[in-house]
């Protein structure tokens, strides 16, 4: 019999923990018996979560961009749990402008774009570059498994709309880097897998009305509705615990495609 993985007893980093998909993930952990170490930022509500998850979760104030508060989290996973093998890349940034207004004469700010793909594609590089030290110091299991990486692109990698081209292309970049950083790390056991979510319920769409939700809701083929965090939090896990999900692109978005 293949070398069936549980996540149970795990030792999981997940940026941008504290809300959304992040949050959804660190909870599932949790609940399935691994420990958690959620990197947000200070301002988030990741000191709250941790307390409320209890002794196998713990919160580091993480600014994914910075190599120290990256190293700091990675530490502190380390001193309290032993280990590192499974890093969630869940942080994420967007902003909606047209490439130029021509209304208002006005072209796209380089430096919001420069800041979305810095946070989005350097931000989950910088945690992965980091991460994979400590899970390199794993004993390998029986298929010489040390380790597992997850990132979060999106379906704006592949139908970015209108006013996403920060955004798309920094999912993009993520999507781009999946198979070579798998190559980089496969003679150490560790994999590379990135989830493509469609439209979930998380506080990046619930700031939108009401009426905009549920005609979003209505775009998803099936089921016709937003995704709960859960459902991304439940293939996450299924990520881990299967070895052979390697250098691979997932949709998770019920059969959309973004219009214009």
């Amino acid at each position: 019999m293949a070398n069936i993985r549980s996540v149970k007893g795990m030792v999981g980093l997940v940026t941008g923990g504290a809300s959304g998909l992040g949050r959804a993930t660190v909870e599932r952990l949790i609940r399935q018996g691994a420990s958690a170490v959620i990197l947000d930022l200070p301002s988030s509500d990741g000191h709250n979560l941790a307390a409320a998850l209890g002794e196998r979760c713990a919160f580091a104030p993480t600014d994914v961009t910075s190599e120290s508060d990256v190293r700091a989290a990675v530490d502190l996973a380390k001193e309290k749990y032993g280990k590192v093998d499974l890093a969630v890349n869940c942080a994420g940034i967007a902003v909606a402008v047209k490439t130029y207004n021509f209304k208002k004469d006005l072209p796209h700010s380089l430096e919001d774009f420069t800041r979305v793909i810095t946070v989005n594609i350097a931000g989950t590089f910088n945690v992965i570059r980091l991460a994979v030290g400590e899970m390199g110091k794993n004993e390998p299991d029986a298929d010489g498994h040390r380790g597992c990486i997850v990132n979060t692109a999106s379906v704006a990698a592949y139908d970015g709309q209108v006013g996403q081209a920060a955004y798309s292309a920094s999912k993009g970049g993520i999507v781009g880097m999946t198979l070579p950083i798998a190559r980089d790390l496969a003679p150490m056991g560790i994999r590379v897998v990135t989830i493509a979510p469609g439209l979930f319920a998380t506080p990046l769409l619930a700031g939108l009305p009401e009426k905009v939700q549920s005609f979003l809701a209505r775009q998803v083929p099936f089921p016709s509705r937003l995704g709960d965090p859960a459902e991304f939090a439940h293939l996450v896990t299924a990520i881990a615990e299967n070895p052979m999900i390697n250098g691979e692109v997932i949709r998770l978005d019920g059969a959309i495609r973004m219009q214009p």
